[in-house]
């Protein structure tokens, strides 16, 4: 049964109201106080976490850290209840792509309903998660960042810069990750192509460059790269940007 946990610092009669919708609705619904150990116990695998803030409190620093970690590994995501001031800072701390919806309070009952089943209805947690492709010649270093970067994106990758545009043709993404020194077909060649096609123009690119290429980068401007990243990246430096690119682009 699709499984919602809805955390807040206590059970009000607003918060009562809204987990009886839930079950109403045939779902799984548990109310758990704003704490870590009572968090841990009960939050299970793909789950949707509903996070409500009140005037005179706000989610623990280690419940949120918590959470995320756990969002990362289970792709789950949430919903925010609150003041907007309350919701701005858990969208600080938590990327953008694990949150599902937010309302500030009061909440309208039949809204929050309607976005709790939407949530299910849609079945795979993937549809949630934003798409990346990854263009790069080097198998090692694409199995790599696919493994870095899988269960917080929805990751796709191709070895070469012709395998990338013909992956295009049938797929959809948000960002392209593309390495911008490849043989037969260098970046931004591959960037030009994607420039002069209707379905792919507009389609986000960040250069993957080493150290000595990032001027090379900068002179294709004119076909609009994001911009670049080095691939000495550490792990979480990468995840950080990605996320921030994100945010950015909602």
């Amino acid at each position: 049964m699709d499984r919602v946990v809805f955390i807040a610092e206590k059970e009000t009669f607003v918060v009562r109201v809204l987990e009886k919708k839930i079950v109403d609705a045939h779902k799984d619904c548990i109310f758990v106080k704003n704490t870590l150990s009572d968090v841990k116990e009960v939050l299970t695998n793909s789950c949707l976490v509903v996070l409500y803030i009140d005037d005179d409190t706000r989610i623990q620093e280690d419940v949120l850290r918590f959470l995320e970690v756990r969002m990362r590994e289970d792709l789950g995501g949430f919903i925010l209840i609150g003041e907007q001031v309350h919701i701005n800072a858990i969208r600080k701390q938590i990327p953008e792509h694990y949150i599902y919806k937010a309302f500030v309070r009061p909440v309208n009952n039949e809204e929050f309903l309607e976005a709790v089943s939407e949530y299910f209805e849609k079945g795979d947690i993937d549809d949630f998660k934003k798409r990346i492709l990854i263009v790069d010649d080097d198998p090692q270093y694409l199995s790599l960042i696919r493994q870095w970067l899988n269960g917080m994106y929805k990751i796709s990758v191709a070895n070469s810069g012709l395998q990338g545009i013909k992956y295009l043709g049938k797929n959809k993404v948000d960002l392209i990750l593309l390495d911008y020194e490849m043989p037969v077909t260098s970046g931004p060649q591959v960037l030009e192509m994607l420039r002069s096609d209707e379905d792919t123009k507009d389609i986000p690119v960040i250069f993957l460059t080493g150290k000595s290429d990032k001027d090379s980068v900068m002179s294709v401007v004119g076909l609009r790269p994001e911009g670049y990243l080095l691939k000495s990246i550490e792990k979480e430096k990468l995840i950080e940007k990605l996320d921030e690119f994100f945010v950015k682009q909602k």
